[in-house]
């Protein structure tokens, strides 16, 4: 159930982002076919993705679905640029053919369209692609769990940097145009074609779709998306210049005025944004530690401490006592507890270990609970725009609502399943099935993080646990330490008196048979019902077996005939000893669950270290070490301090190969810190920690960030290359109009491509259900580092492509006045000199 639901929150979400990108790219572009285009890559790339996947094995989980989720809006970056470039040239060919010169065939003009930004974009896709290689070299438990994640990035990446070199170019050939259809046949009768083709495959697809199992019950919309796909191909559409374009109008005519604030003041701006990249410093410090978001199960697992020695019957009480607590919240569907070890040879639990499953209703049937917003004391008719759209005080209760408490819609406090199960001598602790056994494989400690003490003698061992616990007590942050017992359990030992038995003829064997059968029972035949089998055991009753005196009394047939009572040939007593004895690389082990309530675990472990080092000294031959979540976490941050930078060294020598210069190197890599702005920050706003899922978003940023980098400053050299090349570069005007046409006038790409990637991120954000916070936390750090990489791009590159472009062809360049920009047409009027 658990994988299903996954499954398909994933699914749901891939889908959502499929839609919005094509809508954008239909949206900038204003001509179905070319969007076609654009968006065929990522079927595409996800198909090539998946299919190697299957060939490796790799299942379709919530990872590999993740890096498809992160993947979507990428890799249709390449296409993008390559589909507007062509419009590009089409519209510089048609003012080329107005103006009196002979005209090219379209299929040229395309090509070469694709060829100017081909080679550059198959770089920046390689550099996406290893950005993605540090995860595979993760250790442990993030490794296993994020290989899927990058081995579908990965894949995807690289399929779509095949297909936007093979196959966008020919596609793009026979769709960028105004028909499919032959130039001399009517409108009317191209409609009418397109209409009856779109007919014909909204009734093939709908039958189709009726003998599949898979597609059956979405036959409706499969078909109308069929439908609506032959439209887009078929239906004769105009190839909407730029100019005309009112979305590029609108983008050049807002971001015309930045652009030449920017360059007027680039002296200032240049510090002012170090500056902005310093202040990242502030929430990193600010920012938690943990392995990786809790993936919700949908079940809880309440699992409290008891110390050993507990009985039976009391532990039975207990587990009838919290099970009627926890079944009165409206929020649970079932209970079922347990307690000691279940029948498997693998479950070494105690008696006093008690483990509770609750099963949990989904999360619409929750009750409500108020939510403080910032216009609750507002009168009743202000709060009614927030409270009835966007941002209403109220919603299902959370998960740590519901163990915490609440106030509900009425005002009043609902306690929470914690202060229900406040009972004295069992503190709680609260986790999910799933995560709980893979913790304790993993540690052996059943909490998120734990102690493991080491030593060779389990009286000493019991006592350092015990005082470590009591040490880390008073540490903020710590809601519980506490140690297992190494004694306490009683154990009942009977010891055959050899001599004793010799004398009455008895062996030693001869002993232990009656033992083990009065006491263990012994099988002496089976029931038969029906298919059914029950084996019948014979054993004395509870009243001859429950006590030492009575166990003395037992009979033991003498070989001669008689018999005499066990306690004249066995001692039988009661002793203490472990109630279970751990063990760790050989040694003996004594485990401290630790249970806390911090954000930053690192910075939690180090203040427990100082207060253990302060209360206590460890004897020779007695060691403690973290484990859990910790452990994890330091051992994925080890190998990322390695892989890093190697993957940026390998950026940086594609970079070059893509560039040719390191000077150029180093203005695209500075897109890199610009995204870390918006990540970093707004993983402050959204209170998240930093985790292994949220580094692995912030490495696919960091290789999104170069491309974004890359793309801009094709477009400033290739409008520089323009100017050159027709004799118009002879003046600090000239270059700065040529920044001015690589910057501003090719703002329609660069933001069709960052909305695309920022509108296939998006639904990552608002998806619910399980699965969901691995994939926020994995687009947090994308879409905030987007926003910001975009918006430091447009201003700080230009600004230093115009320093550095000024300073290289200080020779050819004469110094005056540039001319003014009052048209919008002409390089913009800075004010003063340049």
């Amino acid at each position: 159930l658990l994988i299903n639901r996954a499954i398909s929150t994933l699914s749901d979400t891939l889908t959502e982002e499929m839609i919005v990108v094509a809508l954008v790219c239909i949206l900038f572009l204003l001509h179905g076919r070319s969007a076609l285009v654009a968006i065929i890559v990522i079927p595409t790339s996800m198909l090539v993705s998946l299919a190697l996947l299957y060939l490796m094995g790799v299942s379709a989980n919530i990872m590999s679905l993740s890096g498809i989720a992160i993947a979507v809006g990428v890799v249709v970056d390449s296409a993008i640029v390559t589909v507007e470039n062509a419009h590009q040239h089409l519209n510089a060919e048609d003012l080329r053919v107005s103006s009196g010169e002979k005209p090219r065939e379209r299929w040229t003009v395309i090509l070469q369209a694709a060829a100017e930004v081909a080679p550059s974009l198959f770089f920046s896709l390689l550099i996406l692609t290893v950005s993605f290689l540090p995860i595979f070299i993760l250790p442990g438990e993030s490794g296993k769990m994020f290989s899927p994640l990058a081995l579908t990035g990965t894949f995807a990446m690289a399929a779509a940097a095949l297909v936007s070199i093979t196959l966008i170019p020919v596609l793009m050939v026979y769709f960028i145009s105004p028909s499919l259809f032959p130039a001399h046949w009517s409108r009317h009768l191209q409609i009418g074609l397109a209409l009856a083709l779109a007919a014909a495959a909204w009734a093939g697809v709908f039958v189709l779709a009726g003998h599949s199992s898979l597609f059956a019950q979405h036959r409706w919309s499969a078909a109308t998306a069929g439908a609506v796909l032959m439209l887009l191909l078929a239906v004769p559409q105009r190839i909407v210049h730029e100019q005309h374009n009112p979305i590029s109008r609108t983008l050049q005519g807002l971001f015309g005025p930045v652009f030449r604030l920017a360059i007027r003041y680039r002296w200032t701006l240049i510090p002012l944004v170090a500056a902005l990249v310093l202040s990242i410093l502030w929430p990193l410090s600010r920012l938690g530690t943990q392995f990786t978001p809790p993936l919700w199960e949908g079940d809880l697992e309440y699992m409290p401490t008891t110390y050993p020695g507990l009985g039976i019957t009391e532990a039975r009480a207990i587990l009838q006592q919290t099970d009627r607590i926890i079944m009165r919240f409206p929020e649970v569907a079932s209970v079922f507890g347990q307690a000691g070890r279940a029948e498997t040879a693998t479950d070494d639990a105690p008696i006093g270990m008690l483990d509770t499953i609750v099963h949990l209703k989904p999360r619409d049937q929750w009750p409500y609970a108020a939510i403080p917003r910032f216009y609750s004391h507002w009168p009743h008719w202000l709060q009614w725009p927030f409270r009835h759209t966007f941002w209403p005080d109220r919603g299902h209760v959370t998960v740590d609502e519901l163990e915490n408490g609440y106030t509900d819609t009425a005002g009043a406090f609902r306690e929470g399943l914690n202060q229900a199960l406040d009972i004295p001598g069992l503190p709680p602790y609260w986790t999910m099935p799933v995560a709980n056994r893979t913790n304790m494989v993993n540690s052996g400690s059943k909490t998120l993080i734990g102690i493991r003490v080491t030593g060779p003698n389990l009286a000493v061992l019991g006592k350092l646990s015990n005082d470590i616990a009591s040490a880390i007590t008073s540490v903020h942050g710590t809601l519980s330490a506490i140690a297992n017992q190494t004694l306490g359990g009683y154990y009942l030992d009977i010891h055959v008196r050899r001599d004793v038995s010799a004398r009455y003829g008895l062996t030693v064997g001869a002993v232990q048979r009656v033992i083990g059968m009065a006491i263990g029972g012994e099988k002496i035949g089976t029931m038969v019902l029906g298919v059914e089998r029950y084996p019948i055991d014979l054993r004395y009753p509870v009243n001859l077996r429950d006590e030492p005196d009575a166990l003395r009394q037992l009979p033991v047939m003498l070989p001669g005939g008689g018999s005499i009572p066990l306690g004249m040939v066995a001692t039988v007593r009661y002793h203490a000893g472990p109630p279970s004895i751990d063990s760790y690389d050989t040694r003996t082990v004594n485990y401290i669950n630790v249970t806390t309530q911090v954000s930053d675990l690192l910075g939690y472990v180090r203040r427990a270290d100082a207060a253990i080092a302060k209360a206590l000294t460890l004897p020779p031959g007695y060691t403690y070490q973290w484990v859990g979540q910790f452990q994890q976490i330091r051992a994925a941050n080890e190998r990322l301090a390695i892989a890093v930078p190697l993957v940026l060294f390998a950026i940086v020598v594609l970079l070059f190969l893509a560039t040719g210069h390191f000077l150029r190197v180093l203005g695209v890599l500075l897109a890199v810190p610009f995204g870390l702005v918006g990540a970093f920050w707004g993983l402050w706003l959204m209170h998240y920690q930093l985790s292994v899922a949220v580094w692995v978003g912030v490495i696919a940023l960091a290789g999104l960030a170069a491309e974004m980098g890359l793309v801009l400053l094709v477009y400033l050299d290739v409008s520089l290359r323009e100017f050159r090349d027709s004799g118009r570069l002879h003046s600090h005007a000239d270059l700065l109009e040529a920044v001015y046409t690589g910057t501003v006038r090719r703002i329609r790409p660069k933001t069709m491509t960052v909305s695309a990637a920022l509108v296939g991120l998006a639904p990552l954000l608002w998806a619910q259900g399980s699965g969901a916070d691995m994939m926020r936390h994995l687009a947090v750090p994308m879409i905030f580092g987007l926003i910001t990489s975009f918006v430091l791009e447009l201003l700080v590159l230009p600004a230093l492509y115009y320093i550095v472009m000024g300073y290289a062809l200080r020779h050819r360049l004469e110094l005056h006045m540039p001319p003014s920009a009052g048209d919008g047409h002409g390089a913009p009027d800075m004010g003063g000199g340049v």
